[in-house]
């Protein structure tokens, strides 16, 4: 019954393997994280719950801006329901293509690394709901599609279980017609 068990347990284990970010470090467009945040962007997202039903739709506005190896995105949500929400990245370069990030409602930092045209961004939100705040751990992925638009898909686990995701469409103003 033992080596039953081992192998179900690697298998599970194996299924919470994702890819890695260096798979993609020779696609192109290279993504330049400072570069294409650099200014204002615009970006449309929606919160699916785990079942796929669409919970929450949303526009962000970012500004941003560089200053060495710092990067500052000031973030301004405008949820379809009315509510407003604002959060301030405040990123670091740490060099190799990695960046270490905080932002008030982070625990911790948040740590990301780029290759290629992609982004993997792993950090702890402290999320309120009806008055009580949950940790709530996201692993997003972004992938630069070009030089004006950027697509972000992120996970949202607790306890290890998802409890949801979050797709976002990035498009940057200084493309606009």
């Amino acid at each position: 019954m033992k080596p039953r068990y081992l192998i179900l347990l690697a298998t599970m284990l194996a299924g919470c393997a994702g890819p890695d970010v260096q798979q993609y470090k020779s696609v192109q467009p290279a993504l330049d994280l400072a570069e294409y945040f650099n200014g204002t962007t615009d970006a449309w997202g929606m919160f699916q719950r785990r079942n796929g039903e669409v919970a929450r739709c949303f526009h962000v506005e970012i500004t941003g801006a560089q200053e060495q190896n710092k990067l500052t995105l000031d973030e301004r949500f405008r949820y379809d329901d009315g509510t407003r929400q604002q959060r301030i990245w405040n990123l670091t370069r740490a060099g190799d293509g990695l960046w270490h990030g905080t932002a008030a409602d982070v625990k911790g930092e948040a740590q990301g690394e780029v290759a290629g045209n992609a982004l993997r961004w792993q950090y702890t939100l402290l999320l309120p709901v009806d008055g009580t705040t949950y940790e709530v751990q996201f692993d997003d992925w972004m992938f630069l599609i070009d030089r004006c638009t950027m697509m972000n898909r992120a996970s949202m686990r607790k306890f290890g279980f998802e409890v949801g995701q979050v797709t976002l469409t990035f498009r940057r103003r200084a493309c606009a017609p």
